[in-house]
């Protein structure tokens, strides 16, 4: 009898064993482990290896739990029969069975799961060692199943689960309100253009470039811009940017009667269209902080500085000279009077 004992303990032990590999291995995510591989944690980079593939080490858990569940079993049904006799085998299937779905299966499932982050680097190695030692006979259950999964694989992860994750993130208390909210704000950089976040032209400030320094100062001194573009005929044949602390400096040493011309700084030009995500970079790479806007006629829409693309994931940067925060709202409200002002002037009178 208690062999038979021993022989139940044993099978239901290895259930436990590849329930729990499973369960943990599934429930660590590949992105989770490539942190710990960062870390150098143990065992993390073949945990690593297993869940990048997981065909291999899945087959390799559902033959050796199959084995001993039905293989075992069946082995232990006949010692039982031969041993205690026939009239036992009802007993004995309903007890292994019982013991297989609470112990072999759920309740390390439960733990496996619960405690994946724990276990994961542990049973790494080992199950690499079995999924070598099967290798032959996972091959071959492979082969057998690849025409089913042929096909493209399923994305890690994607910008509505790292949304909610952020979320979840906060409400748990592991990130701060404010990290969560740059994090929902970073993925609107793809869906805004420098059309939506440039300052329109009806805000902008323009020097000629025939202007002196002294003809100029006026203008200077009232713009709320540190770059300051630069027009020769009209605001659509922009010639350049002009720094506003280099154009002072000219007129504080006395250099009012220079050119605006003369301070010229090349400027760049971008499309309405292109997204924010692509200015962004352009930025750094350019080490220009701000870029005339084209529309589609080759018209100029207006200017966007890197402040206005860092504005959507901080929101409003507001130093203590700017006396209006939102240039492009203010922009909105004199194009309106504006239209309001063309369509009174221009509506036909009322007759007598």
């Amino acid at each position: 009898m208690i062999p038979i004992i021993i022989g139940i303990v044993v099978l239901v032990i290895g259930s436990f064993i590849c329930s729990i590999a499973e369960a943990a291995l599934f429930s660590v995510s590949p992105n989770k482990i490539r942190q710990w591989v960062d870390e150098q944690r143990t065992g993390a980079t073949t945990l690593l290896a297993l869940r990048e593939n997981m065909n291999r080490p899945i087959t390799t858990i559902v033959i050796l739990d199959n084995i001993i569940d039905i293989s075992g079993g069946m082995i232990l049904g006949a010692w039982v029969a031969t041993v205690l006799g026939s009239e036992w085998l009802g007993l004995f299937s309903v007890i292994f069975t019982l013991l297989i779905i609470v112990f072999g299966e759920v309740v390390p499932k439960v733990l496996g799961e619960r405690y994946a982050e724990t276990l994961a680097p542990w049973v790494a190695r080992p199950l690499n060692f079995m999924v070598w030692l099967v290798t032959p006979l996972a091959w071959f259950v492979e082969q057998v199943t690849k025409p089913m999964t042929r096909g493209k694989s399923n994305a890690t992860t994607n910008e509505a689960e790292i949304k909610l994750l952020a979320r979840i993130g906060h409400e748990e208390g592991q990130i701060e309100f404010d990290e969560a909210e740059m994090i929902q704000q970073i993925f609107r950089l793809n869906d805004l253009t420098a059309f939506d976040l440039m300052t329109p032209r009806v805000a902008i400030t323009a020097l000629s470039a025939k202007m002196t320094l002294t003809e100029a100062q006026e203008q200077i001194i009232i713009s709320q811009h540190s770059r300051i573009i630069v027009t020769d005929k009209s605001i659509d044949d922009v010639v350049g940017i002009v720094l506003k602390t280099e154009l002072f400096s000219e007129i504080i040493t006395g250099r009012g009667d220079k050119r605006v011309a003369d301070l010229i700084r090349p400027a760049r030009f971008v499309p309405q269209t292109l997204s924010a995500d692509k200015l962004l970079p352009l930025f750094q790479q350019t080490r220009q902080h701000l870029a005339i806007v084209v529309d589609d006629f080759g018209g100029i829409a207006g200017v966007i500085t890197l402040e206005d693309v860092l504005e959507v994931i901080t929101g409003e940067i507001v130093d203590e000279t700017d006396l209006v925060v939102d240039l492009q709202a203010m922009a909105r409200k004199q194009a309106e009077k504006f239209t309001k002002h063309n369509e009174l002037q221009f509506s036909p009178k009322e007759t007598p």
